[in-house]
């Protein structure tokens, strides 16, 4: 999961901005990755959290304002449940039972929503940070490029491509997974725990943050016990 940006951002931003938005933005996906996947009752799905500098004058972790932020690259690698499927597997699906059916319908509606909450996330954040307004009228899905989310919106379209062959249907949809993923970042206990994951990725210090270490950060913010299950 890339943070990108497609066009120009339309107003000014510095380094230290730009850094705290990419924490935020990573946060949300390993917050969507594991607490909603754990809603729908998925699978757990190994991910972890890679901090990069391209063009890195000191350090290279994102507390650092030595960062060229031109040049700044964060990332979620891992985390999703469909990576890609055969097409005689897509073109078979109807021979499967009912709850398999529903089983990849939810995986594949799970990484789409999970795509989405990243770009939410850090859209979050700046309309806190800036005094302003953060509801779905105002933070649509085209908005969603101006919050690092290009990249995550072309994977959520070439999900959808395979999961419904209908482009009619792909802007319902669309606006379906959009919902599900503000209402994601909207609620109170999952912002707490992304909150406190960005923040534990503003003070890292190395250049990987395990997925171990961030589900421990989430939980902690939830306030249950847990137990970290990360797949290799």
């Amino acid at each position: 999961m890339k943070r990108n940006y497609q066009t120009e951002i339309s107003h000014p931003i510095n380094d230290y901005d730009l850094i705290r938005q990419t924490a935020f933005h990573e946060a949300g996906h390993a917050a969507g990755i594991y607490l909603y996947n754990k809603q729908k009752q998925l699978p757990p799905v190994h991910f972890q959290i890679a901090i990069k500098a391209l063009d890195t004058l000191t350090d290279s972790h994102l507390n650092s304002r030595s960062l060229d932020y031109g040049n700044l690259s964060a990332a979620v690698e891992g985390g999703l449940l469909i990576h890609s499927l055969p097409v005689a597997l897509i073109e078979s699906v109807h021979y499967f039972s009912a709850a398999e059916q529903d089983a990849y319908k939810t995986a594949f509606e799970a990484d789409m929503i999970n795509l989405l909450i990243g770009p939410l996330a850090e859209a979050k954040y700046v309309a806190l940070r800036d005094n302003e307004q953060f509801n779905a009228q105002l933070v649509n899905i085209n908005a969603l490029h101006n919050y690092g989310g290009t990249s995550d919106l072309n994977k959520v379209f070439e999900y959808l491509n395979i999961f419904i062959a209908a482009r009619s249907r792909h802007k319902e949809k669309m606006a379906e997974l959009f919902d599900k993923a503000f209402q994601f970042v909207n609620s109170p206990s999952h912002w707490q725990a992304i909150e406190r994951l960005a923040d534990y990725i503003l003070n890292h210090t190395e250049n990987v943050i395990s997925c171990e270490e961030a589900i421990a950060v989430l939980y902690d913010s939830i306030r249950e016990p847990f137990i970290a299950v990360c797949p290799i």
